[in-house]
């Protein structure tokens, strides 16, 4: 005996998917942008510096005196000289109250007084070495400034933005389909 067979054809759905891409299109124009910068004040003071020479002493080493100098200088050696013909004055006056103690008194005096006393010679550098004073002051620089910072003004511009959605459309592009067949 024969039995009949059944044929199954069966059509799997199919589905077409179409794809829109999104757009997007950004523009950015420049900000607007201003600097100003004021210029720095600057205030300065100096002194000058001071050099100082005296060379007084070297000028009097050479006997090139000032009238004042060797005025005072006199005074100075004739009160020195007093001092001294005192002193010499006193000492012999002392010697010769003593006189009957025996002794050539006043032969002593006699010859003391008569005779220069001794020259001095001695070997110097006219003018001496450091005679010259020189005095330095330093100068000075005070400086004020004043300083101003940048003025910035920035005007930023918006981002300007189109912007086109994508989409996705889903089409039944085959339909199932089942068909069932009798063979005998």
């Amino acid at each position: 005996m024969k039995l009949p067979q059944l044929t199954m054809q069966a059509t799997f759905p199919q589905l077409a998917i179409s794809i829109e891409r999104a757009q997007m299109e950004m523009r950015q124009p420049p900000a607007d942008v201003s600097i100003a910068q004021p210029p720095a004040q600057l205030e300065m003071e100096t002194t000058p510096p001071r050099l100082t020479i005296d060379q007084s002493e070297a000028w009097a080493d050479m006997d090139l005196k000032h009238i004042f100098r060797r005025i005072e200088e006199a005074a100075q050696e004739g009160y020195e000289n007093w001092l001294s013909y005192l002193e010499t004055t006193s000492a012999q006056g002392d010697e010769l109250m003593r006189i009957e103690q025996g002794g050539d008194v006043l032969a002593e005096q006699a010859k003391a007084n008569s005779e220069p006393p001794p020259l001095e010679v001695n070997v110097g550098l006219v003018p001496r070495p450091f005679s010259v004073k020189i005095g330095f002051e330093p100068g000075r620089i005070e400086m004020n400034w004043q300083t101003y910072g940048a003025r910035i003004h920035i005007e930023p511009r918006p981002v300007q933005i189109d912007y086109k959605p994508g989409a996705v459309h889903f089409d039944l592009a085959r339909h199932n389909a089942l068909r069932i067949d009798v063979v005998t």
